[in-house]
Parts: structure tokens; C-alpha cells; sequence
């Protein structure tokens, strides 16, 4: 499985995994910096929406730092216990951060709530300052992230966290403007669950696909009917049954599967079997395929089509 990452990362002329690396660690660095500003701000201000957005920041630089080492376990090669390679460390680091998301989320929801009963005193231009800061530091993030977002499920995990970050400092600097213009301290409240229920939003979108990839699903680009008909639309071969398609990892599938090859054309069998590969490298993308030969008289009796119980 090794072999197969180094043209994953190269594909599209990106930066090499390490320089890669160094991006990252400038990005967590920054990011984590940033926390401390805002929470000490935060406190001083009395605004809840900075802390909101500083803990939003925090769960950036926890997403970074996640994501940092995933990518450095992903990159290790396959062994004996891990023979499918560490790949998936990247989809485990991605379940991870959405799941802290949501608590997070949860938590400055409620106390949203309970500051629009209880208003507190803020003051505005130091939040105005500080969300100002984060925003800064937001953007800078986000470019260093955005050109290996679009190879990793990972990274982009930390991307989108971080292009919601700087949505939500934006949204900090309106409630720290209307404590200043007009003394609404309402607003603060009302950005701080407006940020909570669009980090939910987000996270509700992109978790579907991690969890796809660990419970071992079909690529969501690829119909398994279509694949199974590729296969015995190859010459030679009778049937396929005991087909398996799923992701190793992000953008890499994998399928095993029976061939059920006719009895005279048994001869030919790694000839059709070689032919099925090939079909399934150009029509589908899976370079890693297993494939079992069965000659038609002594095939398994009334196996499923996909999966592998017996009726």
C-alpha cells in the first residue's frame, strides 16, 4: 500500500508531505497563540462571542494538531499488524474533531441562551480588536491549508473549521460595533448561537463521508451494480459473486470478489483475471483488487452478489 501515497500527494504538483508538515505547524502555532488572545480578551470584554470564537480557534489549532500527526502516521508504510497501511488515521483524526465540534457546539448554544437572560456589560472595541486579530490570523490559516484541503479529507476537516472561524470573527466585530454604536449587548448572545448552530450545520455535512469510509461503504462516486457488470461483462467470465468495494482511505478503493469463470474458458483464467484488473483500473480507479477464480461446476451455491452471507 506504501507505494501507492507518494503519487496521492504528488498528484496534482502539491507541496511535498514535509513541506506540507511545516505548513501545518505554522498554522497550529498561530492559531494557538490567537486562543490565548481571545479568551484573555474575551474575559475582560465580557464578551461570550469572543470565547465562542476563541474556542472555535482552539478547536482549529486542536484540529491542526490532529490532523499534523494523522498525515505523519498516514505516510508510514504497511507492516504485518497494519497491512493495510496507517492511512486511516487520517479518516479516525477527521471523526475525531467533528465529534469535539459538536460538543462544543452544544455547550456555547446553551450558554447563548441563558446571556439573552442575562445580559452582561461588554466592551466593544476590545472586542472589535481582538476579532479583528483573529480574523487576520483566520485568513493566513486558510491559505496555508487550502491547496492540500483538496486532497485530504483530514486537512480539509481543519480548512473548513478554519473558513468558519473567520466567518465567525467577522460576525464577533458586528456585536462588538453594535455594543459601540447603539449599546446592544443582545447581539453578542445572538452571534455566539448563530456561530454554534453553523459549526453544527457544517459538521452535520461532512461527517457523513468519515463515517462512510470507517463503516467500510462504497465510494459514494461509484455504483457497486455498475462495477459487478464491468466485471462480467469481461469475456470469460460466467458470474461474479462475494463482491466487496470500499474506500482504504480517502480517494482509494478497493474491491475483492469470486469470479465465476466458464469451464472451458478455465484455461484462460489468469488471462480473464488480468483482464478484469485492467477494467477495473481504467473504467473505475480500484488498483487494489483481489480477485478469487471459481470454475462454473464448483462455484459457491447460491452466494450473494455483494458481501459474503450465505443463504
Amino acid at each position: 500500500m506504501a507505494h501507492q501515497h507518494s503519487h496521492h500527494g504528488h498528484s496534482h504538483g502539491h507541496v511535498d508531505p514535509n513541506a506540507g508538515d511545516a505548513r501545518v505547524a505554522w498554522a497550529i502555532g498561530v492559531n494557538m497563540l490567537l486562543t490565548v488572545a481571545q479568551v484573555v480578551g474575551g474575559i475582560f470584554s465580557g464578551s461570550l462571542s469572543l470565547i465562542a470564537d476563541a474556542l472555535h480557534n482552539f478547536s482549529d489549532a486542536v484540529a491542526l494538531i490532529i490532523a499534523f500527526f494523522a498525515r505523519k502516521i498516514a505516510r508510514r508504510p504497511a507492516d504485518a499488524r497494519m497491512s493495510f497501511g496507517y492511512g486511516r488515521a487520517e479518516v479516525v483524526a477527521a471523526l475525531v474533531n467533528y465529534t469535539t465540534l459538536v460538543v462544543l457546539s452544544v455547550y456555547l448554544l446553551y450558554e447563548g441562551v441563558m446571556r439573552f437572560f442575562e445580559p452582561e456589560t461588554i466592551n466593544g472595541w476590545m472586542v472589535v480588536w481582538v476579532a479583528t486579530l483573529a480574523l487576520v490570523v483566520d485568513l493566513i490559516t486558510a491559505a496555508l491549508t487550502y491547496s492540500m484541503a483538496k486532497d485530504s479529507m483530514n486537512i480539509r476537516a481543519a480548512f473548513l473549521h478554519n473558513l468558519a472561524d473567520a466567518l465567525g470573527s467577522i460576525a464577533v466585530i458586528i456585536a462588538g460595533a453594535a455594543v459601540i454604536l447603539f449599546n446592544w449587548t443582545w447581539v453578542d448572545p445572538a452571534v455566539t448561537i448563530m456561530i454554534s448552530i453553523y459549526i453544527l450545520w457544517h459538521v452535520k455535512s461532512e461527517i457523513g463521508e468519515t463515517i462512510r469510509v470507517l463503516m467500510l461503504g462504497a465510494p459514494p462516486d461509484l455504483d457497486p451494480e455498475e462495477v459487478a457488470a464491468a466485471i462480467e461483462a469481461t469475456q470469460g467470465v460466467r458470474e461474479v459473486h462475494h463482491v466487496h468495494l470500499w474506500s482504504m482511505q480517502e480517494r482509494q478503493p478497493a474491491l475483492t470478489a469470486h469470479l465465476v469463470i466458464d469451464a472451458d474458458a478455465m484455461s484462460r483464467a489468469d488471462g480473464i483475471r488480468a483482464d478484469v484488473r485492467q477494467s477495473l483500473m481504467h473504467r473505475f480507479a480500484i488498483g487494489h483488487a483481489t480477485l478469487e477464480i471459481e470454475q462454473s461446476e464448483s462455484a459457491c451455491v447460491g452466494s450473494s452478489r455483494f458481501g459474503h452471507q450465505e443463504e
